[in-house]
């Protein structure tokens, strides 16, 4: 590795620290500024921090990668992506922005739950706690265990070392600059995401001669490339429900805690369109361009007789080869980048539930804000650590479990989410039973064999689709077989229609 990609990358590093400092600087320090931000975030760091805390690796390692083996069949998922987090902004950012602050200034998903059906057992806050903290420190690991990949593959450093970089750093900028900083790093890191993804895959057309010779190069080495509708890799027409699972992909937005929570974090819901156009047309670019990094490279590499081990790394291995090592040192960042805003938010997202929803809903009632906010830093110290053991014990069944956790968060909170904003009679019971109905639902359909090869049933469905339509039935049934008898609810929600409707 070349001294111009070492100086890019030490940059990007100094920049993440230094927009750490300026957060912890500039943050209130109270419970709201330093795990929601004082709910000050712009259309434009709201739009690219939600997105680049979604995509992580996967949109620069993952869409490539599949583009490569399998062609354009692999664009379902992102045309799924793309409807989901339309609708998400258009159903749930809004509503959950103003309901958040009615419902006694909710700063955490548990939060809002407990509120917004007031629940004096508390038992809804302690299930969506257990959900948001078992697989967000699974998720943390995963992210953990990316970043030491990429330092062992790219810098020849240990896998261990790797671990330690990529953890120190997001700790580091997290323990003091709170939500504040991670949404201005995802801010950043999204800007750096999306200008890589446009000039990756421009330079692979520019070096092959145009975009003509270019899908002439991927017909020739095989015709099924670019067919929507057949897998290139095993020449097998995809069938309508291998279609529907790919595009189903999109029902999990709905009950992601680490993206919703930049709805609850914007200045004002009169941001909230800016916001949507913003982070649509980067979501669309930046998944276009990946995609056409993996099925460009593919052409790129077999003109040029580069052999490529791991489909995965074909963006890692055109950023060394077609550009200097300052820029190939940016393009690197840019990966970094998506691993670590992922990271970022899902370590805060954890440190925020343990803090708001079990440290200061149980353990110390009246903790100031100066106690919480301390609490939230120890406590990102504590989930990095966890996910730091996990990474290191490479646990397959752990990283297995963290690739179904976006069906998992879909499942459990998407139409507990969805129904809670949209319905007045839905019920504090029905909500609980939604959660464990769609948890359940995906955990059954993950690893409840059904023959004696072992499969299970994601092997036929993705589990999102039965578990979000459990959940939202197990909902809509429990709220009319067991009406709630009081009207508490019911004014709540009256009080948020007449906000809602004077924006």
């Amino acid at each position: 590795m070349e001294f111009g990609t070492y100086f890019s990358l030490a940059i990007y590093f100094v920049a993440m620290l230094g927009i750490g400092l300026y957060a912890f600087k500039t943050n209130e320090e109270n419970a709201s500024g330093y795990l929601l931000g004082g709910r000050k975030l712009s259309a434009p760091v709201t739009a690219l921090s939600a997105g680049a805390s979604d995509m992580s690796g996967w949109m620069l390692m993952g869409v490539p990668g599949a583009m490569y083996v399998s062609g354009a069949s692999s664009l379902w998922i992102a045309i799924g992506l793309l409807f989901g987090a339309w609708l998400n902004y258009l159903i749930v950012a809004p509503r959950l922005r103003i309901f958040t602050e009615i419902a006694n200034d909710s700063i955490t998903l548990p939060d809002y739950f407990e509120n917004r059906f007031q629940d004096k057992t508390r038992i809804l806050r302690v299930l969506a706690s257990v959900v948001i903290i078992l697989f967000f420190t699974l998720y943390t690991s995963s992210g953990v265990v990316a970043g030491g990949k990429l330092f062992e593959s790219s810098f020849g450093l240990s896998y261990e070392l790797g671990l330690y970089i990529t953890a120190g750093v997001v700790v580091t900028y997290t323990f003091f600059g709170g939500f504040m900083a991670v949404s201005l790093t995802d801010f950043i890191q999204g800007i750096l995401m999306f200008v890589a993804l446009v000039l990756v895959p421009s330079v692979v057309v520019f070096e092959l001669g145009g975009i003509n010779e270019t899908l002439s190069s991927l017909e020739q080495i095989n015709p099924q490339l670019l067919s929507l509708f057949t897998n290139a890799s095993s020449g097998e027409a995809l069938s309508f429900i291998a279609i529907i699972s790919l595009l189903s992909w999109g029902l999990g937005y709905f009950g992601q805690p680490h993206i919703i929570v930049r709805f609850m974090a914007i200045n004002s819901v009169a941001q909230i369109p800016a916001a949507r156009r913003i982070g649509m047309t980067w979501m669309l670019v930046s998944l276009i361009g990946a995609a056409m990094t993996g099925l460009f490279g593919l052409a790129y590499a077999s003109n040029n007789g580069v052999s490529i081990n791991d489909p995965e790394t074909i963006f890692i291995v055109l950023s060394q080869l077609l550009f200097n090592p300052f820029i190939g040192g940016f393009l690197l960042a840019a990966i970094l980048a998506a691993i670590m805003s992922t990271i970022s938010s899902q370590l805060l997202v954890t440190s925020s539930s343990l803090t708001r929803d079990v440290y200061a809903s149980f353990l110390n009632k009246n903790a100031s804000d100066a106690q919480q906010v301390l609490v939230g830093r120890v406590c990102v110290i504590i989930v990095a650590v966890v996910a730091i053991i996990l990474a290191l014990g490479e646990n397959k069944t752990v990283l297995s479990l963290v690739s179904n956790a976006w069906a998992g968060f879909g499942a459990a909170f998407g139409p507990l989410v969805i129904i809670s904003l949209l319905w007045k009679k839905m019920t504090k019971l029905s909500a609980i039973a939604g959660i464990l109905a769609g948890t359940i639902t995906v955990l059954v359909w993950i690893f409840v064999p059904i023959n004696e090869q072992g499969e299970t049933l994601s092997s036929i469905i993705y589990e999102i689709i039965p578990g979000f339509l459990v959940s939202a039935a197990v909902i809509l049934l429990v709220s009319k077989i067991v009406p709630e008898k009081h009207s508490d609810n019911d004014v709540l929600f009256e009080r948020f229609l007449q906000v809602l409707n004077n924006k």
